[in-house]
């Protein structure tokens, strides 16, 4: 049986929860539950609810929608709010894709519908087609630099509409959102670049902007720790060592 800590922290996002693979697997669950909801959380000082949205990010970014519209039943749980599970599925599109996002969307949609949440949420957008590149760039300024009035500066003419997704889009059209602080949709976007994998120079962009905007190191330290039983040790590792060689550990001291 999963031990006391386990079985607590399990019943603060699940209540009531009756496993199918309790029944099935239930040596396996035992050996789960123990290391990702006692272990581990020994080695984070997340509280639970960012612990929750960064899953969420994670989820979304390696596709797993079974468990994903599992975690969003948790987050809600434990007073994640509907906006705030929302902005992650929005924040997603600019990593992961399009075509990643649609089935998390609709699978977000069907959990708050069989809960009897109203839809749509309360709009969050602060820009207009007109704002969003000037908003954007300011904000991609304050997270990133000059990262991308170098690219704009620098780019050939035939590549510089990519500077300016950068900033109209990725950061104009989502960053500038409310619903999520910088803060956090940073540590959304670190946890879904390590958990994608094959991101490894847009990892330690993030890192840095993670810095810029005022997370520590620890604290990505401990969205790691927390994503580890879902992402496995090689990508663990793999941002392990981005965070070091971008924040040396003497740094760190």
């Amino acid at each position: 049986m999963p031990n006391k800590i386990a079985q607590q922290n399990h019943d603060e996002m699940f209540p009531n929860h009756k496993s199918t693979l309790k029944q099935t697997d239930p040596e396996f669950i035992d050996l789960f539950d123990n290391f990702a909801f006692d272990e581990v959380l020994q080695h984070s000082h997340l509280e639970t609810k960012l612990r929750l949205k960064v899953t969420l990010a994670s989820l979304i970014a390696m596709q797993c929608l079974n468990e994903y519209k599992a975690m969003v039943t948790a987050a809600l749980n434990v007073g994640v709010t509907p906006i705030e599970i929302k902005e992650i599925v929005y924040q997603a599109v600019p990593y992961a894709g399009l075509g990643k996002f649609f089935d998390f969307l609709n699978g977000t949609n069907d959990v708050f519908q069989a809960k009897g949440m109203q839809l749509p949420v309360e709009p969050q957008s602060t820009t207009t087609p007109e704002t969003r590149a000037e908003k954007g760039l300011a904000t991609v300024r304050q997270i990133a630099g000059d990262s991308v009035d170098q690219m704009l500066a620098t780019a050939p003419s035939n590549q510089k509409h990519f500077a300016t997704f950068l900033a109209d889009n990725c950061f104009g059209d989502f960053y500038t959102r409310t619903g999520l602080d910088k803060q956090t949709r940073e540590l959304l976007t670190f946890s879904m670049l390590i958990s994608m994998g094959g991101a490894d120079p847009q990892v330690r962009g993030h890192i840095s902007a993670n810095q810029k905007v005022g997370n520590s190191k620890q604290q990505l330290l401990d969205v790691i720790t927390v994503l580890l039983p879902f992402i496995g040790y090689p990508r663990t590792l793999t941002a392990l060592k981005l965070v070091n060689e971008v924040i040396p550990e003497r740094e760190n001291q």
